[in-house]
């Protein structure tokens, strides 16, 4: 049981000592790192390492230069671990792909609104067939039953339905 008061004192101690610490040693971080996230990921390992090093840290010394020590190949490993990062794209291939997606956007904007248009020039039974096949939940088998016609029937219907819309949607846009 004395280990235990003794882990729980020690543990009372760090967590003491790495509070009253932490907004310099952020700050120190954060000149050595680019970013928030960077600092908060390194602090993070900061963290963990001081506690799993608390017993070599010599009582009465400065905490603060301690964990700075840390922090500083802490840093230096991330930064290291970024630079070998193959992931970053350079500055033209992240403006081509928001070029791209926007371009997408509008497309897709597009083809909502030919078929919002489309879907109204259906009739009501021709709406209602679609909407079962499309919304999550609704079983064509149980709704068929309900119709009482065959299952069989609504995916043919539903499938003149497709292609009457395709074909509606491809001139709709092809008009503007």
């Amino acid at each position: 049981m004395s280990d235990q008061k003794a882990t729980d004192s020690e543990y009372e101690s760090f967590v003491e000592l790495f509070t009253a610490s932490e907004p310099a040693l952020r700050g120190f971080v954060r000149s050595l790192v680019p970013g928030w996230h960077d600092a908060d990921e390194v602090v993070q390992e900061v963290a963990l390492t001081a506690w799993k090093k608390f017993e070599d840290f010599e009582q009465g010394s400065s905490f603060l230069s301690w964990v700075c020590t840390i922090a500083r190949f802490k840093a230096l490993s991330y930064r290291r671990n970024k630079a070998r990062d193959r992931l970053c794209f350079s500055d033209e291939l992240i403006e081509l792909m928001a070029e791209e997606g926007m371009t997408e956007t509008n497309s897709r904007k597009q083809e909502y609104r030919a078929l919002e248009k489309c879907l109204a020039k259906l009739s009501e039974k021709q709406r209602r067939w679609i909407m079962i096949s499309y919304t999550p939940g609704l079983s064509v088998k149980e709704e068929a039953e309900k119709a009482g016609v065959n299952p069989g029937t609504i995916y043919m219907r539903t499938n003149r339905i497709r292609k009457v819309l395709f074909d509606c949607i491809n001139q709709t846009l092809k008009a503007t």
